[in-house]
């Protein structure tokens, strides 16, 4: 989403000019593009306009070290502002109570219910029981997503055949008593801050409920708008957080950067995309990173140890040492990668590559043409790499719609990749993964 900032705030730091020293003169010309920039992307000028006058009163005067340009220097003032101004450090969810019960609140079509389920998600793997309470009683078929979005997930959920949204979370919490569910996410119909009756009864569900936590989603598709619905929404519900959707779609990021300083309340969670793991927690020094090209590191990192098996990691680790990995292995190896999240995403965390990965298409099925080729292969074949002779690849090639060429490719790739987790395998994982953090 913050492509064309990220572009132009590179753009301004190149405008600056001089050696040894920061001054009002060779950054003037910067700070005019940095200020145009975060504009451009949807910034609220006020805000930017603050922004800037920040960043310039803690650049005039600054040393530069011998080693450091002075856009280097400027573009590590720029970030820890960044950081600053979208909230400085994560925050976490308030999940106390018994149950600790989750209000979500927005306008229509913000992608609530979509969230619902994936908070869900995101809730139970941290090992506590989860009911969703569907509290949507005016859009057609909305008790139906959040059922087969739940049914996705493995988490219950709760419905009635009333039409009164505050009775239907009262009892949705009775009945989490009842079976000792120690989380319950009530999911509300989407409304428009002018609309008097709903925002009535949005405000009467969270009266009646008391949640440790009202979150608030806003789509970020919506740019500014997005801001001055949150500040009607905080004055009439007090909310405690903000969940920005569908920042995979066509936006310019203006509003995770605006939003926490005009309501004074933290970003807690962004989502992208409609699989249930497309979430994260909010991390404003990472964002700001990323908004610079620096890349997040940290979350890929992360993203990997959710993956992370100790026991899978050891066995394949005593493959290696044999020369025993094989293409089932392989094949376990693409499932780790497939279930850590979409490939750009993935790329656009490393430092350096995804600018360069920026304007390249890489398809979620990048994996299916050497699933459809391992898939083509016998039990035999797999468990014993080499014995795939000229006349199985062309058997192999045939049974999976490829070319001989291609499945030559791929024995080759797995030769590269074997070789080079052997290389590294007397790290371990976990060394390996604290390396990357170190950096």
């Amino acid at each position: 989403m913050f492509e064309n900032l990220t572009d132009k705030l590179e753009r301004s730091f190149k405008v600056l000019k001089g050696e040894g020293r920061i001054t009002e003169i060779n950054i003037a010309e910067t700070l005019k593009e940095i200020r145009r920039a975060l504009v451009d992307a949807d910034v609220n000028y006020k805000i930017a306009k603050t922004f800037v006058d920040t960043v310039k009163q803690k650049a005039l005067g600054e040393n530069v070290l011998t080693a450091v340009k002075p856009g280097q220097m400027l573009t590590k003032i720029v970030r820890d502002e960044l950081a600053v101004l979208m909230g400085g450090q994560a925050v976490d969810i308030n999940l106390t109570g018994n149950p600790a019960v989750v209000l979500i609140a927005g306008l229509q079509g913000s992608g609530k219910t979509t969230f619902s389920g994936k908070l869900a998600a995101m809730i139970k793997k941290k090992g506590r029981q989860v009911l969703l309470v569907a509290g949507d009683v005016y859009r057609p078929a909305a008790i139906e997503q959040l059922k087969i979005l739940g049914e996705g997930v493995g988490v219950e959920v709760y419905s009635e055949e009333t039409k009164d949204p505050v009775q239907i979370a009262e009892n949705g919490i009775k009945y989490a008593r009842s079976k000792s569910i120690n989380t319950v996410i009530i999911d509300t119909a989407g409304r428009l801050a002018v609309d008097e009756a709903m925002m009535n009864e949005i405000a009467a569900i969270k009266n009646a409920v008391k949640p440790s936590e009202t979150l608030f989603v806003v789509d970020s598709m919506t740019g500014q708008d997005a801001v001055n619905t949150a500040r009607e929404f905080n004055d009439r519900l007090d909310f405690d957080g903000v969940v920005l959707t569908k920042l995979d779609g066509d936006t310019r990021g203006g509003a995770a950067i605006s939003i926490r300083s005009v309501v004074n309340k933290p970003l807690k969670f962004i989502s992208a995309g409609e699989k249930m793991d497309a979430l994260q927690v909010f991390h404003p020094e990472r964002m700001a990173d990323r908004i610079l090209g620096m890349g997040d590191v940290v979350s890929l990192v992360e993203r990997a140890q959710e993956q992370y098996d100790e026991v899978e990691a050891r066995r394949t680790r005593k493959k290696l040492y044999k020369d025993q990995f094989d293409f089932n292995d392989f094949l376990d190896q693409i499932a780790q990668v497939k279930r850590m999240g979409n490939m750009k995403d993935l790329m656009s965390m490393i430092p350096g590559v995804g600018k360069a990965m920026r304007d390249v298409e890489i398809s979620d099925d990048i994996f299916k043409q050497t699933e459809a080729i391992i898939g083509s292969m016998t039990p035999f074949e797999r468990e014993n790499p080499a014995s795939l002779n000229a006349s199985r690849r062309e058997r192999i090639a045939r049974g999976s719609g490829n070319s001989t060429e291609d499945v030559n490719r791929l024995i080759k790739q797995f030769e590269q990749s074997r070789k080079m987790m052997k290389s590294v395998v007397g790290m371990g994982a976990k060394g390996a993964m604290n390396a990357l953090r170190r950096k």
